[in-house]
């Protein structure tokens, strides 16, 4: 298909040419009828395909679980099964390229996009980033591996600095997106909003074309972070391919100019406009004519490799001999996880789930309503819960509200992201207003929380009293993506069964960077003593008591860091009070990444959940009971407080950063390097989580080779059960002229064992496993000498130890 491809970009003109260098709308590029080049359609991932809707509703789809979920399996043939089936909800969504996957490595244990990525450890990313892009790619989905590079924060992310020397990027963060471009063949390449060392990623040379394409020798496309492209002719020289979304902003008319100004080449234009090419014939958009239709696909396939791939990755942090349950007779449900599926987070990664089931109707279906009690005890919200009744929409082709409306609906529920076709296309998307009504009726006598947050201007009025301000008084804040306002909220007092009007009037105002509108509002009855009472009051009553807590999509989600990592409301009270009722209380965690647990001794069981995708209910409830082994190691050190964690303790420059740059001051010692280095122990080492059997590691041999050493331990179930386990090997080096970690994770196996079966396990150690990048040469070193090699279950315990010799090498970039 060479010979075609090069016929065919030269057949094109020069206006042919940049017109496929950016997006025709939000989630395609042009078709060019005259050459019957056909329509590349993209769609978001990566825990599924969401289509070309907007981040609320639209067409259904698989919800998969989060990445940081699928990082706890430690299985990246898991990871190659969930891309295989990702790329059929892709088809299905009528595309052909998935912004997928996250490889982002986990630097903090607050980033808003923690659960979208798998781990803190880049060899682990790696391996799970390769399984997952092999698995799309294999059905003739491109994956997009993303960001590139130094998105490991939400805080001012599309301005921000990330200021990280090259050996740090080179053997940290760089090195998922290594091994997805030289081991899976990565077609594509999403460049992160950030600057990199104070040039914006969208147009750093060095990046683009010096390391991604010279050093690794990637021949597909890269292409912007959404609006994340600034300029006409420092992007396309310095490598990037693809403007997104569209209608142009930088290219088109004005990228022409640029040619014709001598700014840019028309070679540097071909060779753009042929790597486009090349990434529709390898996913057979360039000859696709079909219609475009979007479908919801519900497979019955899907849902049970989403069932089995929760269980998976879920991780038992804590078992005093209670789990797996044995059907005790009452049992109490307790918390705001417990009637609500967490399956996801927010941001660019929700979509619209096919259907979900909470964890009281996967325990009801199993046990029936009459062997449990719930109580909600607290709430966990970060914004006043969505009013779920159909909201009449006015729009406005103006941003007065002047006027006859030019479009009205109905929609269900209380939210809008609004990017295209507002107003059903009568309305310019960066000028119009709207007026949304609604009915709420309370179902209790109280005080009830209203609050407001909106990527614009907007008022909120009950029953025509003023309540809500965010137009006169709106400051940014850190909702839709830092284009929003934080929520504002007031209290007004509420009789039950008596509806109130609410209506909420609604302006556009000039974006800072992303070129969206949006609008949320909600209300709750303020929770308090009297709720945790019932709690108490239900798990004395019971045999066991389920407390499920966490946070959700409203918390980890894109567009903001969280400020701490505690549980948020009075979630950390349930936990105190319930265990000190019924000591026989098993707490479900479900969130994004770790959290501080000052009740966890009072525990007898916790389970750390994630988000684990549309079954999460059914997942959960397959592990509590034993039909499912509790499959998942953490992928993501807990520390005991915040202050602990590789940023938790640094100059503020350091994280989250100070004018304008963040400096990733701590380098290579990211994750378990970091609390090795600083001699601190961790609630829970990287790698840790029980089993329903027990395991053990013995007889372990390292023998060097030519191309490294290899390495081969013994694995025994000695338990009276089948169960899996991931056996761990690190390498330490002390011979270095630098300063490197005291151990480094260089080998993982995930391995499934009968009751009493022993196996062989063999690691391959490669030359790389034990260099260290000298910037100064441009080269991977070996320092000649010799290495430890450890190994067992976690990085806070390694009962196995050999001593290797490595001789001197450098190996090329």
């Amino acid at each position: 298909m060479t010979d075609r491809l090069a016929t065919l970009v030269d057949a094109l003109t020069l206006e042919e040419q940049v017109s496929l260098l950016s997006g025709a709308d939000f989630w395609s590029l042009p078709a060019i009828a005259r050459l019957d080049i056909g329509k590349l359609r993209v769609t978001d991932g990566p825990n599924g395909a969401r289509g070309s809707g907007s981040l609320i509703g639209g067409v259904t789809a698989a919800a998969f679980p989060v990445g940081i979920a699928i990082g706890a399996t430690w299985d990246p043939d898991l990871a190659q099964e969930i891309g295989a089936a990702i790329a059929q909800e892709v088809k299905s969504k009528g595309a052909h390229v998935s912004l997928a996957p996250t490889v982002n490595i986990q630097r903090s244990v607050t980033n808003g996009r923690n659960f979208e990525c798998y781990s803190e450890d880049p060899e682990l990313t790696a391996a799970l980033a390769v399984g997952y892009i092999n698995g799309l790619q294999s059905q003739g989905v491109a994956a997009t591996v993303k960001h590139f590079a130094g998105n490991e924060s939400e805080i001012q992310r599309t301005t921000i600095s990330s200021d990280v020397d090259e050996r740090t990027l080179r053997e940290v963060y760089l090195r998922p997106f290594e091994a997805a471009v030289k081991d899976a063949g990565t077609w594509a390449v999403m460049s992160s909003y950030n600057r990199l060392n104070g040039t914006y990623t969208a147009e750093n040379r060095w990046l683009l074309t010096d390391v991604l394409r010279r050093d690794w020798g990637f021949d597909g496309v890269v292409m912007s972070d959404w609006f994340g492209s600034r300029s006409t002719a420092p992007t396309i020289n310095a490598g990037l391919d693809l403007e997104m979304p569209g209608p142009t902003r930088d290219r088109g008319a004005a990228l022409v100019a640029a040619v014709e100004a001598g700014e840019v080449t028309r070679d540097t234009v071909r060779t753009r406009a042929l790597a486009i090419l090349r990434l529709m014939d390898r996913t057979g958009a360039l000859d696709d004519t079909t219609p475009f239709a979007e479908r919801a696909d519900d497979r019955p396939e899907h849902r049970a490799l989403i069932r089995r791939a929760g269980a998976a990755g879920m991780v038992m942090l804590r078992n005093d001999g209670i789990l797996p349950l044995a059907d005790p007779a009452r049992i109490a449900v307790i918390g705001p996880n417990a009637k609500v599926a967490r399956i996801m987070g927010g941001g660019s990664a929700q979509l619209n789930p096919h259907y979900s089931i909470t964890p009281w109707d996967a325990l009801a279906a199993r046990m029936g309503d009459n062997a449990l009690n719930f109580a909600q005890g607290c709430d966990n919200h970060r914004w006043q819960p969505l009013i779920g009744q159909p909201v009449t929409v006015d729009y406005f082709a103006n941003e007065t509200l002047d006027g006859a409306p030019v479009h009205t609906e109905v929609q269900d529920g209380t939210t809008a992201f609004l990017m295209e076709h507002v107003g059903g296309g009568h309305c310019d998307p960066r000028h119009f207003s709207l007026r949304a009504t609604t009915q709420f009726t309370p179902d209790s006598d109280g005080t009830w929380r209203f609050g407001l947050h909106v990527a614009g201007l907007a008022r909120l009025t009950v029953d025509g009293q003023p309540l809500l301000n965010a137009w006169e008084d709106w400051t940014p804040g850190r909702t839709f993506f830092e284009e929003g306002n934080d929520e504002v909220t007031a209290d007004i007092a509420l009789t039950a069964g008596q509806p109130v009007e609410v209506v909420m009037e609604f302006r556009t105002r000039a974006s800072d960077n992303l070129h969206i509108s949006g609008w949320r509002f909600g209300a709750a009855r303020l929770l308090g003593a009297d709720d945790i009472a019932q709690a108490v009051a239900a798990a004395a009553q019971a045999d066991v008591a389920l407390v499920f807590v966490g946070r959700s999509g409203e918390w980890d989600t894109e567009g903001w860091d969280l400020e701490d990592i505690a549980l948020p409301g009075a979630q950390d009270a349930l936990v105190a009070a319930v265990t000190a009722a019924n000591p026989r209380t098993i707490v479900v965690l479900q969130t994004g990444g770790p959290v501080e647990m000052p009740w966890l001794d009072a525990t007898a069981a916790v389970l750390q959940a994630w988000y684990p995708g549309q079954e999460a209910g059914n997942a959960i409830a397959d592990v509590l009971f034993g039909d499912a082994e509790p499959g998942g190691r953490l992928a993501q050190t807990f520390p005991r407080v915040m202050a602990d964690n590789p940023t938790g303790r640094a100059d503020p420059a350091a994280y989250p950063g100070v004018n304008g740059h963040v400096r990733y001051d701590e380098g290579v010692f990211t994750g378990h390097r970091h609390y090795d280095r600083a001699g601190t122990q961790p609630l829970f080492p990287l790698g840790w989580g029980l089993s329903y059997t027990t395991f053990a590691l013995s007889d372990m041999r390292v023998t060097p080779d030519a191309s490294g050493a290899q390495v081969s331990i013994t694995v025994t179930n000695t338990g009276d059960r089948a169960g899996s386990t991931v056996p761990l090997v690190f390498v330490g080096d002390g011979n270095a002229p630098v300063e490197r970690p005291l151990r480094e994770l260089k080998g993982f196996a995930k391995v499934h064992l009968a009751a009493g079966e022993r196996r062989e396990v063999a690691f391959n150690l490669p030359p790389r496993a034990f260099a260290w990048f000298d910037a100064g040469q441009g080269a991977w070193c070996v320092t000649g000498g010799r290495y430890t090699v450890e190994a067992g279950f976690d990085a806070g315990s390694l009962p196995l130890t050999a001593m290797v010799d490595i001789a001197a090498q450098t190996l090329p970039r």
